[in-house]
């Protein structure tokens, strides 16, 4: 093996090293991560929140409001990625069939789901539940609920990719959110603190 050849098998033999938060909110609490260059604003955007969430987690059902009233406020872009926790039983479930929602009903009905299941977390215990709830909420809301949620995989596939993504950041917690800007971002991990990173960020950021 020449030098070149052994050098690359060397480099890639190298553990990723952890990378700090650029910044957090509050300051200091920032977690470590694997890969970070996906944690940027879209193309022409000024500032964005982007979330990893798990319906079956307190602290994002916690979380949900606050989020959504702050994106609202500052009309700003709101990027969402399901990161069902391993442990969790039926969070998996509950991210495909929001997904179903949102592209075989409507986006706002997607997003209210979502909130539903936040606020009847306590409830369901079981994927057993979780289809009961939801049975009973397409009901409620004039939907007629498919015999099968995903019959071909399509939305298995983007949840699964939504928690690749978070593995390959090095998440190891819901919910992480992040103020992003086109070159800088903030963990936010305590959520009360988010207007507080947003407004921080816009002035930051050359409009």
């Amino acid at each position: 093996m020449n030098r070149i050849a052994l050098a690359a098998t060397l480099l890639l033999a190298i553990p990723a090293v952890p990378v700090l938060a650029q910044s957090a909110a509050p300051p200091g609490s920032g977690d470590q991560f694997k890969d970070t260059a996906t944690l940027k604003a879209p193309p022409g955007v000024r500032v964005a929140v982007i979330e990893f969430e798990d319906l079956e987690c307190p602290a994002c059902a916690h979380a949900f409001p606050i989020v959504q009233q702050a994106i609202a406020h500052y009309n700003i872009p709101y990027i969402r990625h399901d990161f069902p926790l391993r442990q969790h039983i039926w969070s998996f479930d509950a991210a495909v069939i929001a997904r179903y929602m949102q592209d075989k009903i409507d986006p706002k009905a997607a997003e209210a789901y979502r909130g539903a299941v936040f606020a009847n977390q306590n409830s369901i215990a079981s994927k057993e539940d979780l289809q009961s709830f939801t049975r009973h909420y397409f009901q409620a809301h004039g939907h007629e609920m498919p015999f099968v949620i995903d019959p071909t995989g399509q939305f298995t596939r983007e949840v699964v990719a939504d928690r690749t993504l978070g593995e390959r950041i090095g998440l190891s917690h819901t919910p992480s959110i992040f103020v992003v800007t086109q070159k800088h971002w903030t963990q936010v991990t305590d959520v009360s603190l988010l207007y507080q990173t947003i407004d921080t960020a816009l002035a930051e950021a050359p409009a």
